[in-house]
């Protein structure tokens, strides 16, 4: 999926300014962004739900026709499913409009049925099923026209971490199949774990966009995490440590600008036997923080 400086604006609003994006096929893509930064104008962008200002948006190097759309899933962020239908049914007619034939689309229904775990739910009216219920519904249902493109805007809401857990290793075994996923969401933590490239979006800008080990490479090293054989703890006055904090035995030293840590491991050493030393890049929470602070300051300047 390719982007090329597109944009869109709301009257005075700038929600998307000079997009510009490479998607590898098969790969987890995560879009990042505080509310309000343009990641569902973006989306939408690319569903062809609204159409972008200016630039040009392309699935295999064609511009996104009927036939093209027809091979993008969409689970968005806002959720509907009609409440009447039996599951099943439900299912094989969102797969219908997708160009798989009924007979088909029950197969693939009872199939999907079966993997999100609700099976014994095949004849029961979607208003019977809980929130996560139909959250896994909509999921099957994004996925079973077999698109080659699924864009997934929050998916994990309303789900416990067990269900969590469920929908991404299928997540991961669609990439395997060679499916392309934009995975939209505020849970970082989860993106760290499953995304092979990341976008960070903030006011219709893209102010981060690489793979993972690219964007963790553009940001130092910002802490040092250590524990001892005994209760004994770091030194007190160790230089250039901003604060410390103790978590499941071990001592997390945050370090101030231009430390270095590789400086700390004689004091660290000296103190007391070392069963851990690792020196560790902010995690993708704070990188995000940091990156959408940076960028506020540059705008404010």
């Amino acid at each position: 999926l390719t982007l090329r400086d597109v944009s869109k604006s709301y009257g005075e609003v700038k929600a998307a300014r000079d997009v510009n994006l490479e998607i590898p096929r098969g790969s987890i893509y995560g879009f990042l962004g505080p509310n309000g930064a343009g990641k569902t104008t973006t989306i939408r962008s690319i569903m062809n739900i609204i159409l972008p200002d200016t630039g040009e948006i392309l699935l295999a190097g064609r511009p996104l026709d009927a036939e093209l759309r027809d091979r993008i899933g969409y689970l968005p962020e806002e959720r509907g499913l009609y409440r009447k239908m039996k599951t099943v049914d439900q299912l094989v007619y969102l797969a219908e409009l997708k160009g798989v034939p009924g007979d088909e689309g029950t197969r693939r229904a009872d199939d999907w049925l079966e993997r999100v775990g609700l099976a014994a739910w095949r004849d029961r009216k979607v208003d019977a099923l809980s929130t996560g219920m139909q959250q896994k519904i909509q999921f099957a249902a994004t996925f079973i026209s077999q698109p080659d493109l699924v864009i997934l805007d929050e998916v994990f809401s309303g789900l416990d971490p067990l269900n969590i857990e469920l929908l991404r290793d299928m997540i991961l075994e669609e990439k395997k199949k060679g499916t392309t996923i934009i995975f939209s969401t505020h849970m970082l933590a989860e993106a760290e774990k499953i995304c092979d490239f990341i976008c960070l979006i903030e006011g219709g800008q893209v102010i981060i966009d690489g793979s993972m080990d690219e964007v963790r490479a553009n940001f130092p090293l910002r802490s040092v995490r250590v524990a001892y054989a005994d209760p004994t703890e770091p030194p007190a006055d160790l230089p250039g440590i901003l604060h410390r904090e103790k978590h499941e035995g071990s001592w997390r030293l945050m370090l101030d600008a231009g430390a270095a840590p590789g400086d700390l491991l004689a004091r660290l050493s000296a103190a007391g036997p070392l069963t851990l030393y690792s020196a560790n890049r902010p995690s993708l929470s704070e990188i995000f923080l940091e990156a959408v602070e940076r960028n506020r300051k540059e705008v404010r300047s």
